[in-house]
């Protein structure tokens, strides 16, 4: 059932980003100088969404690609040491190694990724070089540290002091269960949750240039204290990302496993494909995350989209779960999406 409080405010957010969009699109066509594209626009997840986003805005508004947006945009979390979830001060495995997760796609179908890479700061940087400098899309573990290392990638200890001391306190219950919305709750906090396993994710960024093209980035610490070698959604293209410049393009978040079991970000860019907004074909997604759990309380999972025209969506199967959105007209809009099966 869509928890009626949560949905109303985020419709109330969503009319009021929408109309601050379209007085900035009536002001460009007033002064005729109106694109014949749409308007550049970056979206991405979470709160720590809107600094990334504005970094990949700083590309966008220069005319840059939508590929070097979100490259740029996401690498702001994985460099962020307040951020248990993301990069470099992501929570260890249960063995305490840090192993990140990434994957970059084009609007053209050009995409690659790594998986459970250690001692490498910007995961997506190496999934973009394993995009344009191999003809394969996934390189994983001791194969992806080799390669990075071939490219010039700095070998670096990605245990930071916080972390260790967040693992080695888990370590005294061992206590393994999903935490919701972890993003939030844990980031830039000293400490983990009771037991936590601050468990996803992810920041996924979704970019629109204006050139008309697409591009988006996933990127990810994976669940804390997860069995090592342990990967989500956020690598698997058509799982954590997705991009097709003649529909348009989604990213996931939240526990990757019942992503992967979907196909979560595919699903929701053929529903556009179909006809749907962003916002019903993040809903239908969630939905059938839904039906294939009895208990569906216990974890989160959210979907965020845009299409070709720039339109925006996003929703959830819990409260919690908010998008930043980042265009001409407002760099720091924060929304919070809808949720329930």
């Amino acid at each position: 059932m869509i928890h009626r409080r949560n949905f109303l405010r985020a419709s109330l957010a969503g009319a009021a980003f929408a109309a601050a969009r379209s007085r900035a699109q009536a002001a460009q066509d007033a002064s005729g100088t109106s694109p014949a594209k749409p308007a550049a626009r970056v979206v991405s997840t979470w709160d720590f969404g809107v600094p990334a986003n504005q970094a990949a805005w700083a590309v966008l508004a220069a005319g840059g690609r939508a590929l070097d947006a979100v490259e740029a945009g996401v690498k702001i979390p994985e460099a962020d040491l307040a951020n248990h979830t993301v990069g470099r001060a992501g929570y260890p495995d249960r063995d305490g190694h840090v192993s990140l997760d990434a994957s970059i796609m084009d609007g053209d179908g050009s995409c690659g990724a790594v998986a459970a890479l250690e001692h490498i700061a910007h995961p997506i940087s190496v999934a973009r070089a394993v995009m344009e400098k191999t003809p394969h899309v996934l390189l994983v573990g001791a194969g992806a540290l080799q390669f990075a290392l071939e490219q010039g990638f700095k070998n670096e200890e990605l245990l930071t002091p916080e972390s260790r001391k967040a693992w080695q306190e888990w370590l005294k219950t061992q206590h393994y269960a999903p935490v919701v919305n972890a993003e939030t709750k844990t980031y830039g906090k000293k400490a983990p949750l009771p037991g936590g396993k601050d468990n996803h994710d992810t920041i996924g960024m979704l970019a629109l240039d204006a050139h008309g093209h697409l591009a988006g980035a996933c990127t990810t610490s994976g669940m804390a204290w997860k069995l090592r070698g342990r990967v989500g959604d956020s690598p698997i293209v058509g799982a954590g990302l997705y991009v097709d410049d003649a529909v348009g393009a989604a990213t996931s978040t939240g526990v990757g496993e019942e992503v992967i079991r979907n196909a979560g970000s595919f699903l929701v860019v053929e529903l556009m494909r179909q006809g749907r907004t962003p916002q019903e074909a993040c809903h239908e997604a969630c939905r059938r995350v839904a039906q294939k759990r009895k208990s569906k309380d216990d974890f989160q999972v959210g979907f965020l989209a845009i299409n070709r025209a720039g339109d925006v969506g996003a929703w959830s199967l819990q409260p919690g779960f908010s998008y930043a959105v980042c265009d001409a007209a407002k760099q720091d809009a924060l929304i919070p999406a809808p949720s329930g099966a």
